[in-house]
């Protein structure tokens, strides 16, 4: 990936293994906008937007990508939660949600957190597809503290957050979250912290940037 040109960074992550919190920071760091599925899902609602009705905008020259930039940077700056999972599962969604992603790499260099990034972007020019994960305790001791659950509720949010990730995948792509070969870098957080990881991929980037 080259990071002086317009590029797109996918960030795939398993519940509780602090993946959106890398992307925010990694966003930061190389200081271009992040962008999640609970955020284009407000986004969507709160225009009403389909793929016809993006079409329609645009054929009327319409600049809706700042009217979305805007409601990015109000909504981004009161820090309020995003939910922790919202599950989508038609065509037309999955239709929508790509156009708008795409719409957004279009316009501007971004990270981009989400189980279909790598779907999305996966013959995207200068792109980087990158996963992370953890060991299951400490996946439950993070939903446990972040979510203030018990242990068994914890256990019951990631099984049914893993089981819906990967249902989803292979509903849109023969294919598995969890197949390597859909990313350019897979990263285990066992005995890394976020910082660590951002170093890490920065450090990937740096090297590999043309």
């Amino acid at each position: 990936m080259n990071k002086n040109e317009k590029f797109v960074i996918t960030i795939n992550r398993e519940l509780g293994s602090g993946g959106r919190t890398v992307g925010r920071k990694l966003a930061e760091q190389l200081q271009v906008n992040y962008y999640d599925k609970a955020l284009i899902q407000e986004l969507t609602k709160e225009f009403g937007l389909t793929v016809e009705e993006i079409e329609k905008i645009k054929a009327q020259k319409k600049s809706w990508w700042n009217e979305f930039n805007n409601y990015y940077k109000k909504r981004n700056s009161t820090n309020l939660p995003m939910e922790a999972e919202t599950v989508l599962t038609t065509e037309s969604m999955m239709a929508t949600e790509k156009r708008i992603l795409q719409e957004l790499a279009v316009k501007e260099s971004c990270v981009v957190a989400g189980r279909s990034g790598f779907l999305v972007f996966h013959e995207w020019p200068n792109h980087l597809n990158i996963f992370i994960q953890a060991p299951m305790e400490s996946r439950i001791e993070r939903v446990m503290h972040k979510q203030m659950l018990t242990r068994e509720e914890a256990i019951a949010a990631i099984e049914k957050v893993d089981k819906g990730r990967e249902t989803y995948i292979q509903k849109f792509a023969d294919t598995s979250r969890y197949d390597t070969r859909n990313y350019d870098l897979v990263i285990n957080m066992d005995n890394l912290d976020e910082d660590d990881a951002v170093a890490i991929i920065m450090t990937y980037i740096e090297r590999t940037s043309k």
